[in-house]
């Protein structure tokens, strides 16, 4: 195999104001801005480079009036299509009704599958939400319902076990503590070169980190600062690790909200948005907003 992408998803980031009251970006620092790009990303200045790697702010309200949410955002993500405009309004957390076809039939896993691309999805799930799926519920995350859609693996704690897969906190440490799962915490070090490894035997490999957005509500308040570093030390060595003449690295969210700790709604804020990897920025960098990215990964097979 000579390329693979790699889709890293962060729930519920934006790019805040540059204020260190409300944005914990500025507040704690984030090791993987200011390595990577010489400073933290801000409404001020959206837009960052470094060697083969970009980072920009895209609009993820896509011409609808309120407040953007997962359902919609993250299938507009996925599928390269404006949701919120298909159905009128900004939905969430989960898909609505008449998205669920579009994330069967024109999303990135569906195309890639179509054109004989080998797809994975990097994150296991607890026992909890396969005794959910065979309870005959169906309310999934757009993410999961995608993959459960184009027939993806998802993963349980064997493959945890085993280091084939990641938890969504990367490190171990939630499925350890409130699952009382018997697993050895990682360092987040480990989790990326895991997740790397992963990716390296795909043509297409997606992993989900949504406590960013659990943060930015207010949720598991006293995890904040371990979540928030593993994060930060987990994206950097991704992105000091990964093969840029074999590897596309995206990094991008469907929200903002974590950067603006003042309140515990999702923002209007731009997503963030990173490329990483040769010609990532010939590729990507028109890209504006959350409902384009689809179609420019595309472009890294073309």
């Amino acid at each position: 195999m000579t390329h693979s992408t790699l889709i890293i998803f962060l729930d519920g980031v934006g790019i805040g104001e540059k204020d260190s009251k409300k944005n914990p970006f500025f507040k704690f620092g984030f090791e993987t801005f200011e390595n990577i790009f010489g400073e933290i990303p801000s409404l001020e200045k959206p837009e960052l480079k470094s060697k083969n790697i970009f980072l920009k702010g895209i609009d993820a309200t896509l011409g609808v009036e309120g407040l953007p949410q997962s359902g919609t955002g993250q299938t507009s993500i996925f599928a390269g299509v404006n949701a919120q405009k298909l159905i009128g309004k900004h939905f969430g957390p989960f898909p609505y009704s008449t998205l669920i076809p579009i994330l069967k039939e024109k999303s990135i896993v569906s195309d890639f599958r179509r054109l004989g691309y080998s797809v994975e999805f990097a994150n296991a799930y607890p026992e909890i939400f396969f005794k959910y799926l065979r309870s005959g519920k169906r309310r999934l995350g757009a993410i999961a319902r995608m993959m459960r859609e184009n027939e993806i693996e998802i993963k349980d704690v064997s493959f945890l076990e085993n280091g084939k897969a990641l938890s969504a906190e990367i490190d171990n440490f939630l499925w350890a503590e409130k699952l009382k799962y018997d697993l050895p915490i990682i360092k987040p070090e480990t989790a990326a070169e895991r997740l790397l490894e992963i990716s390296s035997r795909n043509q297409l490999t997606i992993f989900e980190h949504f406590h960013t957005d659990h943060l930015g509500h207010g949720r598991i308040k006293d995890k904040f600062n371990r979540l928030f570093s593993t994060l930060d030390k987990f994206l950097l060595s991704v992105l000091r690790n990964y093969n840029e003449s074999k590897q596309t690295i995206v990094i991008c969210s469907d929200h903002g909200n974590i950067e603006d700790l003042s309140t515990k709604r999702h923002t209007t804020n731009p997503a963030l948005f990173i490329a990483a990897g040769k010609n990532a920025e010939e590729i990507f960098y028109g890209v504006n907003g959350i409902d384009e990215i689809k179609k420019a990964l595309l472009k890294t097979y073309q």
